[in-house]
């Protein structure tokens, strides 16, 4: 025969009410001795009945558990309002930065020239000399930027033209050059330019040539 579920309501005779009481209560206190041993959980049960009789069961000392229970709750009550306050603070910050973004984006575009109907005078004026610092600053960089290639620049001709005048057996090729013989008439003829130290053999030899 199927047992059927029984409808969690008050049970209104007082005999069956007291009869299922005391049949429960020790079912519970049985569960709760069981789960202390086979678990090793620390359990205090305290149970009321409807006319005021106290039943309980510790798995060690019913006090010290009270105890630890206060001292959890009192923990949890703190974290809790720590969680609330610190929601509280986040939910300032990003409100005070979506304001700040915002008062932001408007200076932008005050800046690019767009939205200035609503400017005054001064406020007009105000964008003016940030523009007008804005563009001195660029220009400074600008300059200091140029100034830094041309130095740049500079060293390494400074370094190519040290180099040459240490390698004197450096030689360019032959080419063909036009010298002027007097008015009117030209000469080709073939000559080589040597670069390397004055009256060094090569450039005798050359110069002979």
């Amino acid at each position: 025969m199927v047992r059927g579920k029984k409808e969690m309501r008050r049970i209104e005779n007082a005999a069956s009410r007291q009869v299922t009481f005391s049949k429960r209560r020790k079912g519970l206190l049985k569960k709760a001795f069981e789960l202390s041993v086979l678990c090793d959980a620390e359990i205090a049960l305290t149970v009321f009945s409807s006319s005021g009789k106290l039943y309980e069961f510790s798995s060690s000392s019913m006090l010290n558990t009270i105890e630890r229970y206060k001292a959890f709750s009192k923990d949890m009550v703190d974290n809790s309002r720590s969680t609330e306050q610190n929601s509280q603070q986040w939910k300032q910050d990003v409100e005070a930065m979506a304001r700040k973004i915002e008062l932001l984006d408007i200076s932008k575009r005050k800046l690019m020239g767009e939205s200035l109907e609503s400017c005054s005078v001064e406020e007009l004026q105000e964008l003016e000399r940030q523009l007008q610092q804005s563009l001195s600053s660029i220009k400074k960089q600008k300059e200091r930027q140029l100034q830094e290639e041309n130095d740049l620049l500079q060293k390494q001709a400074s370094h190519l033209a040290s180099s040459l005048w240490k390698k004197p057996e450096l030689l360019i090729n032959t080419s063909q050059v036009v010298l002027l013989q007097g008015e009117n008439h030209y000469k080709e003829v073939e000559t080589e330019l040597y670069i390397g130290w004055p009256g060094s053999a090569r450039t005798q030899q050359l110069l002979k040539g």
